[in-house]
């Protein structure tokens, strides 16, 4: 499972907030919900994220080993 909650704490350390992603940088608020909820969303997303926040990949992600996650 990708977790985003490295995110949340990138988001808090940095300058932006959620309202600024949505108005400011037009990051959607369905995304904000999907970073929430730990749904999928493509790497354009992500490369942009990590543009924004002028941050690695693995401060807004992280993959967990998880039992719900679809057998190969």
């Amino acid at each position: 499972m990708i977790d985003y909650s490295p995110f949340w704490t990138t988001l808090k350390k940095s300058t932006e907030t959620t309202y600024s992603l949505i108005n400011k940088h037009h990051i959607s608020s369905a995304i904000i919900d999907k970073l929430r909820k730990n749904k999928p969303m493509n790497t354009t997303t992500l490369n942009d994220l990590c543009r924004i926040l002028n941050c690695r990949l693995d401060e807004i992600a992280q993959y967990i080993p998880s039992d719900e996650d679809q057998t190969l």
